[in-house]
């Protein structure tokens, strides 16, 4: 079983292994997160686009970096060159995006358990007359305004026309090609050839880039190179390309090297990108991703068009409703339930006040009985009970009466129906689609445009008058 480590025990083990693996490497990265603390050392981080590692350049060590004089002549310890003038100090040229070459000793800073180069010496890449040519050219076209962010041009999303200006044979249009093949839809490529390294290499870049101009055809520019030595590079780095990118009508989208490759070239395109193979995604989408936006698409359609239809078929419920309420058959059927509850009413108060006359009559009989005899009671009981015969019948009568009278209402109510003559093979005409109902030819003309409304719809006719007779 493996023995348990605390947190402190662990980073140890590690350092002491780092430490004794890595006593002394080179190191080649871009400089970023440049710190200076007043304690003359420097801490920064160097990349080289995929990868970090953080560096501490103590102040003692930062001496051998220091240029000497020699008789009142500066003489670099790093090169052993004599130079007319002292030339600054590395250490306070450094600045974020230079590239350099540093040489230490790896080790782990153990409170937060990181690994770090402690650097013994750090030289500039690059140094010498390309590096000088390069710095003065862009100076030279930043003075132009041709680096300037407000004159560059969007690149158009998910191009159809892609102009390429590169070597045919060379790596990069192969990257190039392999990424584009499994992105965008339908798109075109033409291939520009030119040298991309070489003394010719310039001019043929600037009449390609100004031949894809001419021509019009494409939607972007792609300019590529795959990576190279700053000598290789270099083709890129002249005024003649850049003067070409910058009076480019067309978006120019540059990758040329790799991630800590800039070249003038790139300042002045229009978008830079890190490689070729990154310019192909950049300029099209995966198609993947694409086919998971248009699903994306199609869902929010489907839910936006189902609650679409769920809003009018609510609607269209709430005016069935309102319709229903309006129709004169509603109405009819309102009123016929209206007369049902009177009748019920006056059925339930007539048997109340026959119930009430009854009991108070046999109470009056009780006491008439007690008071006259029987024989005149019954005669007067006779009487009472004719008089209720003649009363219920006279009731019923009323009802009847008066179911008739509402039948007869519902039969005229019916008549008034509009849309009841329909049924039997008649139609409406109106004067025009809204107008008025037609009921004499004199009320309309040549031409006019009738609506007809018959049982299953409605039809358009216009007025065609017969002219005199002879």
């Amino acid at each position: 079983m493996s023995a348990i480590l605390s947190v402190s025990e662990l980073t140890r083990a590690v350092k002491d292994l780092l430490e004794a693996e890595f006593p002394f490497v080179w190191v080649r990265g871009q400089i970023t997160n440049l710190g200076r603390p007043a304690s003359g050392h420097l801490y920064f981080s160097l990349t080289d686009g995929d990868s970090l590692v953080n560096v501490v350049w103590f102040k003692g060590a930062q001496r051998s970096a220091e240029p000497v004089s020699r008789g009142g002549e500066a003489v670099n310890p790093l090169t052993g060159e004599v130079e007319e003038e002292k030339p600054q100090s590395l250490a306070d040229a450094l600045e974020d995006g230079m590239e350099v070459l540093c040489a230490g000793r790896l080790n782990v800073y153990e409170p937060r358990g990181q690994y770090q180069l402690v650097a013994e010496l750090v030289q500039e890449q690059g140094v010498g007359d390309l590096r000088m040519a390069f710095e003065a050219m862009k100076r030279k076209l930043a003075a132009k305004g041709y680096f300037e962010e407000d004159r560059k041009m969007q690149i158009p999303r998910e191009p159809a026309r892609v102009a390429v200006v590169t070597s045919p044979t060379g790596a990069a249009i192969r990257d190039f090609l392999r990424i584009a093949s499994t992105r965008g839809v339908g798109s075109e490529i033409r291939i520009q050839p030119t040298a991309v390294q070489g003394e010719a290499a310039p001019e043929q870049i600037a009449a390609a880039l100004d031949a894809v101009g001419d021509e019009g055809w494409a939607d972007v520019v792609v300019l590529i190179r795959g990576g190279g030595s700053l000598e290789d590079l270099w083709a890129f780095n002249t005024e003649v390309v850049g003067e070409a990118i910058y009076r480019s009508r067309i978006p120019v989208v540059c990758g040329v090297g790799h991630e800590p490759d800039v070249s003038i070239a790139d300042y002045v395109a229009d978008l830079r990108v890190a490689t070729p193979s990154h310019a192909a995604q950049v300029i099209w989408k995966d198609r993947d991703t694409m086919l998971q936006e248009v699903d994306r698409l199609e869902m929010d359609l489907t839910r936006a068009y189902l609650k679409t239809l769920d809003g009018h078929e609510h609607e269209l419920k709430q005016l069935r409703r309102a319709l229903a309420w309006l129709s004169p058959v509603r109405r009819l059927d309102r009123s016929t339930e209206q007369v049902r509850s009177l009748a019920l009413r006056l059925e339930r108060l007539g048997r109340a006040h026959y119930e009430s006359r009854r009991e108070q009559a046999a109470r009056w009989t009780g006491r008439l009985t007690r008071a006259f005899g029987t024989a005149d009671v019954e005669r007067a009981v006779g009487t009472l009970q004719d008089y209720a015969e003649r009363m219920r019948d006279a009731s019923l009568r009323r009802v009847e009466d008066r179911g008739r009278e509402l039948e007869l209402a519902k039969a005229n109510l019916a008549g008034l129906d509009p849309e009841a003559p329909l049924q039997r093979g008649y139609s409406l005409i109106r004067i025009g689609d809204d107008g008025p109902f037609l009921r004499s030819p004199d009320e309309v003309a040549d031409g006019d445009r009738l609506s007809i409304r018959v049982r299953d719809g409605n039809l358009a006719a216009r007025v065609e008058k017969e002219g005199p007779e002879g």
